[in-house]
């Protein structure tokens, strides 16, 4: 049976692509956080619960979803741009909060204790670098993500 060429497909939860491009595999990542807040929103939303709590279920129930992949992700500005805007989104709703209160992120971010997605990116991409650089020299990673490698140290 012949193996059919395709440009993009799915493997462990992430999107591939034959170009190298992640436009695809973010859109679907904040897609499915979508999803995941539509499911944990009756804690999110709820006004009796703690703004510190919902950041804690936030963190681990929503967050997860979105990083899922992301050491991996060589991101650009833009699309730091784009994480960052759909968790803002989030965390406003989470706080009741909309842009016309013309309240700070900082703020809002400190009330529910979530820290910028781009500084957790970051700490995901160290931790695999990490990784990778335990590992012996001929090990395939090492081999063939040399220049992942220098990218994950350069925050690229």
């Amino acid at each position: 049976m012949p193996i059919t060429t395709v440009g993009k497909f799915r493997y462990l939860g992430s999107i591939i692509e034959k170009k190298g491009d992640i436009n695809d595999d973010i859109n679907h990542r904040i897609g499915a956080r979508w999803q995941k807040w539509r499911n944990a929103s009756r804690v999110l939303c709820d006004k009796k619960i703690l703004a510190s709590l919902k950041g804690r279920v936030y963190r681990m129930v929503v967050r997860s979803i979105l990083l899922y992949g992301a050491d991996c992700w060589p991101l650009n500005k833009t699309q730091i741009q784009r994480l960052m805007v759909a968790e803002m989104r989030m965390i406003l709703w989470m706080c009741e909060f909309t842009r016309l209160d013309r309240i700070k992120n900082e703020v809002i971010r400190k009330k529910v204790r979530v820290a910028p997605i781009e500084e957790k990116w970051r700490e995901t991409r160290l931790k695999w670098f990490v990784h990778v650089k335990r590992r012996g020299v001929n090990a395939p990673v090492r081999r063939h993500g040399a220049i992942n490698l220098i990218h994950c140290r350069r925050g690229h």
